[in-house]
């Protein structure tokens, strides 16, 4: 039997990524995959697009269901820029310690 190589879609990671009740990768990780994002811009408000990750104070002021809408953006992002495997392979690098959870937060 071969082995299938399956291209990675924005389908495929982000079932990945709602797996085992994950919500969002760790503030950091998620960080670092902002980072990893190309074609960032600035806006005329002066706020980046894609909006940063809902991090640091962010993250204690705002409801699972918003992490998650935002960490979706940020995959959408990437799959719009012809970046989705690049960050699959980070993403499914992770430990799942690495998650952040639904119930845990």
């Amino acid at each position: 039997m071969e082995n299938q190589v399956i291209s990675e879609t924005f389908n495929t990671l982000w079932e990945y990524c709602t797996a085992n009740n994950r919500l969002c990768p760790m503030p950091q990780k998620w960080n670092d995959l902002h980072e990893m994002l190309i074609n960032k811009k600035q806006n005329p408000t002066g706020g980046l697009v894609p909006l940063l990750p809902l991090i640091l104070a962010a993250w204690h002021e705002t409801t699972p269901l918003e992490k998650q809408l935002r960490f979706k953006e940020h995959i959408q992002w990437a799959s719009d820029n012809n970046q989705i495997e690049e960050i699959g392979k980070y993403l499914r690098s992770l430990s799942e310690t690495d998650w952040t959870h639904y119930g845990e937060i």
